[in-house]
């Protein structure tokens, strides 16, 4: 069985997280992968990583989580030699994705207007912090930029003076998880639709808007804006509450669980027949609760309360979590040792869902800038004495 996205090229010149990740995300999936960095300042996120050895070699770990199964080519855009080289690549291409700021390759001839003359089924994918139109589409953001204007920072913490962030980048991750759904969904079109292509414009604010629909439909329907919540809930038996050695999640969510949790503590007075009760009864609940944990550790109240069928963690550092053997059971966690061009060592993520057949893998580790250059640009028709001149110029990398 094929792949979903086998057959499919991709050239891909985004950088830092969101954009990368979309790309990764389908060429573990099976499409081939073209990522264009310019010669003189590559994807920044080569440099960015905990080991500055690594970080200096342009292959830091922020790079790396996101640069398998894809081969690189570094081109200088500026330059009308780089633009041409662009376009008989793009020549080639079902997908081209970028995230610049708005206008930025419209500037330089690589606009969706004008390549699609040329191509007219390319899927042309631009990503941005506010998206390519709007008022604010000239604004700058990067991951946290959006957690501070979406009103997620805002909700997040228990002091109104010190909001906080998510300590992973769960806007960028989120905006490329939406991107490659996006180009999965153009290609499905354009394979209804007679071959033909269409622009997509993805703005990381507008995904942080639906990683927020509830929220968003609550306000809507209410016109009060959600305060921030630490970690309680409307409801007293979802929340974390202190064991004798750790603090632990609690998710008794509905009236089924919310009744196990009171009989299983010796506490069936405090039963609710509705929801309306839980919330009228939310601080008794939670004056008791507060207690009700302390006698024991947190693992045994993990599996006490598992075992009863009421939701109930621990709360893990990463560490642990990222090595613990359920994780392992899944695959989750890729690594590549032993085979060519890899770094000792370097593991990555692969993908969070598993397919009977055809699902992601991975086979080809992130690659240094412009691997491929003189392979791709071979294969577009350039002869080795004008690949050599390129280089010569700077144009080539």
């Amino acid at each position: 069985m094929k792949k979903a996205f086998e057959g499919y090229r991709i050239i891909d010149t985004t950088h830092v997280l969101a954009g990368p990740f979309a790309a990764f995300q389908l060429a573990t999936l099976g499409a081939e992968v073209i990522k264009v960095e310019d010669p003189n300042e590559p994807d920044q996120a080569r440099a960015q990583g905990p080991d500055r050895q690594m970080n200096s070699r342009g292959m830091g770990t922020a790079y790396l989580a996101q640069g398998s199964n894809k081969s690189c080519i570094a081109l200088d855009l500026k330059t009308p030699e780089g633009r041409e080289a662009m376009m008989r690549l793009l020549a080639t291409a079902d997908v081209f994705i970028e995230n610049y700021r708005p206008g930025a390759f419209e500037a330089l001839g690589l606009g969706y207007d004008d390549l699609k003359k040329h191509n007219p089924g390319l899927i042309y994918c631009s990503l941005s912090a506010f998206g390519a139109t709007g008022p604010r589409r000239e604004l700058r953001g990067y991951d946290n930029i959006i957690q501070a204007f979406s009103g997620f920072m805002a909700m997040t913490g228990d002091d109104p003076a010190k909001p906080f962030k998510c300590g992973a980048p769960i806007m960028d991750y989120a905006a490329g998880t939406t991107t490659a759904y996006a180009i999965a969904a153009a290609l499905l079109a354009r394979e209804r639709n007679a071959g033909a292509g269409v622009a997509i414009d993805v703005s990381m604010l507008d995904v942080a808007m639906m990683f927020a629909t509830s929220h968003a439909a609550a306000y809507f329907w209410s016109g009060k804006a959600p305060g921030m919540k630490g970690n309680t809930y409307p409801f007293a038996t979802i929340g974390m509450y202190h064991a004798s050695d750790a603090p632990m999640m609690v998710s008794a969510s509905n009236l089924r669980q919310q009744k196990r949790l009171w009989a299983f503590l010796g506490r069936p007075d405090m039963i609710k027949p509705g929801n309306n009760e839980r919330l009228d009864g939310y601080e008794e609940e939670e004056a008791v609760l507060r207690t009700a944990f302390l006698g024991k550790p947190a693992d045994y109240w993990e599996k006490a309360l598992q075992d009863q069928g009421i939701p109930c963690a621990r709360i893990r550092r990463f560490d642990e979590a990222v090595n613990d053997p359920h994780l392992a059971s899944r695959g989750v966690f890729h690594r590549f040792d032993g085979e060519p061009g890899t770094i000792a060592g370097m593991a990555t993520t692969l993908a969070g869902f598993t397919m009977s057949q055809a699902g992601p893998s991975l086979h080809t580790p992130p690659q240094p800038v412009g691997a491929q250059t003189d392979q791709i640009l071979t294969s577009l028709g350039y002869q080795a004495s004008e690949i050599t001149g390129l280089r010569a110029r700077g144009i080539i990398a």
